[in-house]
C-alpha cells in the first residue's frame, strides 16, 4: 500500500512539472510570436551593455514584452554575451527571436554620406561636419587638425581624402571616416602608379595626384579624361605651361567670384599654370580613380589644346590656329546663350 502511495505522488509530481514545463514552453511561445512594435522604431545598444542593460532597453521599447523574458530567450538561444553594438531598426511586426538574430549579426542601422568627385578636401570636411550620426571628436574639422590627429605623413591635405559615397553606423568618430578616406585614396594612388605607362612627364605618385586633380576639374565626360591628361602630358614634355583655369581658381580662394578674368591670368601665384610653368604646387582637388588612372596612362594623342565646345565636352587642337578658331566658335556660342531670352 505505501509503496502504491509512494508511487502515486511521484507520478503526480511528474506530472506537475509536465504541466509547469508545457506551461512556460506556451507562455515563451506567446511572446516569441509578439509583434515587437506596430511602427517601424529603432533602438541603440550602447558598447559595454550587459544582456540585463539590452533586455531593459527592449522592455521600453515593447513594455508588454518582460525584461526577464527577454534576457532569458537570449540565455537560452546562447546569444547573452554575442550582442553587437549599434542602432537596430526594428520593424512592424518584427518579432523577438529574428530581432536577437540580427543583433547577433550586427545588422546596424547604416548611415551615409557623398563626397562628389572634384570637390576640395575642405569641402570633404564641410559635408563630414553635417554627416548625420557621426561622433565628432576634433575639435575643429580644418586641414591641419586631421594632418596631426591621423599622424599624416603629408603637408597639406588637398588631393588625400577619396571622394565617393561612405556608409557607417551611428557613432562612428570623424577620424574613423577620414583614415578611410585617406587609407582608401592611398590604394587607389598606389595602384595607379604601380601599372603607370612608361616615359611619364611626372616622377612620383604625388606629381600623379597633383596632375589628376587638374584632369578632374577639367572635365566632366568621363571618355575625355584620358586625352586631358594626353595633352597635359605633352605640354609638360614640350616644357609648355599647362595654363589650367581650374588650377588659377583654386589659388585665388575666396577671391573667385565666378568669373575668371585675364587680370586674374597675370596675376602671379604659385598656382597660375599660365605664369608658372610645370604643375602647381599641390592638388587642386580630390580626384576619382579614374582620374588617377587617366593620370598615370594617358591617351596617346598629338593635341596640345583643348577648349570647351559648348556642348559640355571640349574640342581638342594640335596648333595653336586650330586652337584659337576652336575658341573664336566657343565664344560666339556663349554670346549667344547670354543673349537668348
Amino acid at each position: 500500500m505505501r509503496r502504491a502511495i509512494g508511487a502515486f505522488l511521484i507520478w503526480m509530481l511528474s506530472m506537475g512539472w509536465v504541466v509547469v514545463v508545457l506551461a512556460v514552453a506556451g507562455l515563451a511561445y506567446h511572446y516569441w510570436q509578439m509583434p515587437l512594435v506596430t511602427n517601424d522604431t529603432t533602438v541603440q545598444v550602447e558598447p559595454g551593455e550587459s544582456m540585463r542593460d539590452v533586455a531593459a532597453t527592449l522592455h521600453e521599447t515593447t513594455p508588454s514584452l518582460p525584461a526577464r523574458v527577454i534576457y532569458w530567450t537570449a540565455r537560452f538561444r546562447g546569444q547573452a554575451r554575442q550582442i553587437k553594438a549599434g542602432e537596430y531598426a526594428i520593424g512592424a511586426g518584427e518579432r523577438l527571436p529574428t530581432l536577437l538574430d540580427r543583433m547577433v549579426a550586427g545588422d546596424v542601422i547604416e548611415y551615409r554620406f557623398t563626397v562628389p568627385e572634384g570637390v576640395t578636401a575642405g569641402e570633404f570636411l564641410a559635408q563630414l561636419a553635417e554627416a548625420p550620426k557621426v561622433r565628432h571628436t576634433l575639435e575643429a574639422l580644418t586641414p591641419e587638425a586631421v594632418i596631426d590627429a591621423l599622424d599624416l605623413p603629408v603637408e597639406n591635405l588637398e588631393g588625400w581624402l577619396f571622394p565617393t559615397t561612405y556608409h557607417y553606423p551611428a557613432g562612428t568618430t570623424d577620424v574613423a571616416l577620414l583614415r578611410r578616406a585617406y587609407d582608401q585614396m592611398r590604394e587607389e594612388l598606389d595602384a595607379a602608379w604601380a601599372a603607370r605607362a612608361d616615359d611619364l612627364p611626372i616622377d612620383t605618385p604625388y606629381q600623379a595626384l597633383v596632375l589628376a586633380s587638374l584632369v578632374e576639374k577639367e572635365t566632366a565626360v568621363p571618355d575625355e579624361r584620358g586625352r586631358i591628361a594626353g595633352v597635359f602630358a605633352n605640354r609638360l614634355e614640350r616644357g609648355m605651361r599647362l595654363q589650367t583655369d581650374p588650377s588659377v581658381i583654386y589659388g585665388m580662394g575666396d577671391d573667385y567670384q565666378g568669373r575668371l578674368y585675364t587680370k586674374n591670368l597675370r596675376e602671379d601665384s604659385p598656382y597660375n599654370t599660365y605664369t608658372r610653368g610645370g604643375l602647381p604646387p599641390t592638388p587642386i582637388a580630390l580626384p576619382s580613380a579614374a582620374s588617377l588612372r587617366a593620370a598615370t596612362r594617358p591617351e596617346t594623342t598629338k593635341a596640345l589644346y583643348f577648349v570647351a565646345d559648348g556642348s559640355g565636352g571640349h574640342a581638342f587642337s594640335r596648333t595653336l590656329e586650330e586652337h584659337n578658331r576652336a575658341v573664336s566658335r566657343w565664344r560666339q556660342q556663349k554670346r549667344e546663350a547670354e543673349a537668348s531670352p
